[in-house]
């Protein structure tokens, strides 16, 4: 226990690398192949965009979601203080233009997602055949 070292910090983890060993001259069993191990780092890649872009739309339907709400509320305002109407209207339109902008957040996330989607089918080695 005493040799290990533990790190007790977040960021102090070091990833192992793969040593080659020689077996006596005989490189057939010690060969790694480098364009595999480098395909598999790019669908992981690829799927971990995926994922950040997957999340990201999410976080987006929220704040859409959110922003319809204060619109609606400001609305519900503007009808029952009318001392304060103009002002309660302002903050509605400001919260739908905020919705509207969620919206088109959400859509580009959804094709951002679709296109890393895409690449990791394609750096994964499986073929996209189109039919027409």
């Amino acid at each position: 226990m005493s040799e290990e070292k533990h790190h007790h910090g977040l960021f102090q983890h070091k990833k192992e690398t793969p040593v080659l060993v020689e077996d006596g001259g005989d490189y057939s069993s010690s060969t790694v192949n480098y364009e595999k191990i480098e395909k598999e780092q790019q669908y992981k890649k690829h799927v971990k965009e995926e994922k950040h872009h997957k999340r990201m739309g999410h976080l987006g339907e929220i704040g859409t979601a959110a922003a319809t709400a204060i619109a609606l509320h400001e609305r519900h305002e503007a009808k029952k203080d009318p001392e304060h109407a103009h002002r309660h209207k302002l903050k509605e339109k400001i919260a739908e233009a905020a919705a509207v902008g969620g919206g088109g957040y959400v859509y580009h996330e959804h094709h951002e997602k679709k296109e890393e989607k895409e690449e990791a089918k394609k750096s994964h080695g499986k073929k996209h055949h189109h039919l027409f």
